[in-house]
This record gives structure tokens, sequence and C-alpha cells, in this order.
């Protein structure tokens, strides 16, 4: 009887005090108690995301909420640029294709990010200020790369484009400040760092945003901001809300703040630089340079002495670890640390590994590297 730990960047492991909160007795989705909640915590995840607007929530999955950022904002034939480094980037444009805007996919290899030199040089270009839409991914799950949302933003200037950022694996983890910088929608989701099991999709709209969807004529239903934001107003939501995951955001939300935003995003990037250093330390390769790895996801390229890795890191530790995706299949396994996780998960995965790899010399050194990187912080 193995324990299960559960090292996929989503959906990620829940917290016992957040699963308890789901076993709640149901309530009445249009009384006053759910109004209360509700009010609550579309107020209170505010925090999370760094902003005064407005952030509505649908029983949906990431990919909800990015269709929702496309569909409520443009219209048929309209301009979007797509910066992309990844499968996840590469689904925003395809949600905007099928909606039929006109979109421009701009590319960098995987593995590596988008710089802002890439967008400033695009947005130069736009002189007549066609776009319409620019379309970032924050952190790129499917390669484990962090892109600099700042730095892109500050590429773009005063361009009257709407700026949206797919934070779905990202924020709550990661520096996001929405309103700082100047970012007009924002989508995430439950299953990442709000550490909730899948099913809720986030998604804050700028003033700038607000006026977009007054000229919008793509179609839009289940996903219609406005007839969210109506509901709001009365405590409610268009249709039927998941209440138990709804109870259980406001536990989550609890603990995000009383941890602290801050030292949140700290922890995740001293986790990840520890598990890169121990990889590091029993030989295996990283997919992703040091100065643009992703605080939540890690992807180790696969050996080819070692081509069953995953399912070694399964059978034998019941240690589940994400594999790659489309041109990476078979190439890399991500590992994922987000949400409810902590050092000594880091060291769990490292341990595996070195026995994995299956040299004796090495055994020790990757859990000796992350320890003396972890410890570097304090305890």
């Amino acid at each position: 009887m193995k324990k299960s730990r559960l090292r996929v960047p989503g959906p990620t492991e829940v917290p016992e005090k957040v699963l308890n909160k789901m076993a709640l007795p149901m309530i009445n989705h249009r009384g006053e108690e759910f109004r209360n909640l509700l009010l609550k915590v579309s107020e209170e995840i505010k925090y999370v995301f760094q902003t005064q607007n407005d952030v509505l929530i649908f029983p949906s999955a990431g990919t909800g909420v990015m269709e929702a950022a496309i569909a409520n904002f443009f219209s048929p034939g309209d301009h979007i640029v797509s910066f992309q480094c990844g499968v996840f980037g590469e689904r925003f444009a395809e949600i905007a294709e099928s909606y039929g805007a006109k979109v421009e996919a701009i590319k960098v290899d995987y593995g590596k990010p988008i710089t802002k030199e890439i967008v400033k040089e695009r947005i130069s270009k736009d002189k007549n200020n066609e776009i319409k839409g620019i379309l970032f991914t924050q952190n790129e799950t499917s390669t484990g790369v962090l892109n600099n949302i700042k730095e892109l933003r500050e590429a773009i200037g005063d361009h009257p484009a709407l700026v949206i950022v797919d934070a779905i694996s990202s924020l709550g983890a990661v520096e996001l400040k929405t309103d700082e910088w100047g970012i007009d929608v924002v989508v995430s989701s439950s299953q990442k760092a709000f550490m909730l099991p899948p099913g809720l999709g986030f998604i804050s709209v700028s003033e700038k945003a607000w006026k977009a969807y007054e000229n919008s004529k793509m179609p839009k239903y289940y996903f219609d901001i406005k007839n969210a934001k109506n509901s709001l107003k009365k405590g409610e939501t268009p249709y039927t809300p998941f209440v138990s995951l709804i109870y259980a955001l406001e536990e989550s939300l609890k603990i995000i703040k009383n941890e602290g935003l801050e030292n949140i995003i700290k922890e995740h990037i001293r986790l990840s630089k520890a598990l890169r250093e121990g990889v590091k330390a029993i030989g295996l390769k990283l997919f992703v340079e040091d100065e643009y790895a992703s605080p939540t996801v890690t992807a180790v390229e696969i050996p080819e002495e070692r081509k069953d890795l995953q399912k070694f890191l399964k059978n034998k530790f019941n240690i589940t670890v994400a594999g790659g995706q489309d041109s990476l299949k078979d190439k890399i396994i991500r590992i994922g640390h987000l949400g409810y996780v902590d050092f000594l998960d880091i060291i769990a995965v490292i341990s595996a590994l070195e026995m994995a790899v299956g040299d004796e010399r090495l055994f020790g050194k990757g859990v000796k590297a992350a320890e003396k990187i972890y410890l570097e912080g304090g305890l």
C-alpha cells in the first residue's frame, strides 16, 4: 500500500482543511447563505489577482475562461496577436481562431521564452493600431518556461490593444500585478496554486476590457461576463454554481491570505531552485535554462538509458509526474511543485530520481544539493 504523491502541474494536491469544506451539506444556491459566501470570495480573490477590477467565477476548467476571454471582448475578423512558446499558448490561439478572429501567431522554440524585443518589434509595425488583442501565457506548463509579463507589457507601451494573460498555472505562485502592470484580462483556474480540485475558472476584467465587451459581436451565452456581473450584484450566478468548490475556495483564500502572497511566491521560487539543483547534481538535464525557469513546474529531459522514467517513478514509488506533450512526448517529464507542496515533497522526488538513475555514487548528491539551496533561505 503506497502513499500517493501527485507531482503533476495540475490537478495539484489539496489541503485537508479545503477538502473538508467540500463535505459541508448542500445549500440553496439562490439563498442568503450562498449569496453571502459568493460575495465574500468574489471580493477576497482580488487579493490573489492583485486587482481592484471585477473578478468573475465560472464553473469551468481553465480552458473555459480562456474561451470567455476571447468571446467577450472581440468580434469575428478582429486581428489578434498570439505570442507562443508552447502548447497552451497555441491553445489560446486555437480558441480565438474557432471564434473567427484573424490570429497572427508569433512563435519561439519550445523551451525558450517570449522576449520583450520580439514583442516590441511586432507592436512597432502596427502603425494603424489594427491589432485588437494580444495574448500571453505567463507560465507555459508544457515546457516549464516562465514569461516575464511585466517586461512584455512594458514592451507594448501605449498601444490600445487588449492585453490578455493566461495565468492558469502561475497565479498565486508567481508575481502578477494585474493593475500595476496594466493587464486588461487575466484568466486562471482552481486546480493549480489555489489548492482546489478542478472545476472553477476565474477571469479578471478591467474597465478597458468592459468597454471592449460592449462592442464585441462574438457569440456568447454560458460564459457571458455581463450576465455573470449582473448576477453577482445580487449575490448569485447566472446558472447553477459549483457550491462545494465555492466553500473550498473560501478556505483556500483564507490559507493564502494568512500565509501572505509575497511569502508564497518566494517559497515557490525557493522550492524550484532546490529541485533544479538536485536534478543537476545527479546528472539529469533540465529542459529550460535557469534564467527563465518556471517556479511551478520543472521539465527534465528523459535520458536514453531510462526511457521508462515516468513509469518507474509511478510503479516503484507512486510518484506521479507528467509527461511531455506534442513534440516533447517521451522526451521530458514535468514535475509540478505548486500549491500545496513543501520541501519534503521535493526531496522525495529527487531521492526517487537518484534511484532511477541507479548509480550508487550519486545517491544522496541530489538531496544534498537541494538541501543546500533550501537552507540558504533559512529554516
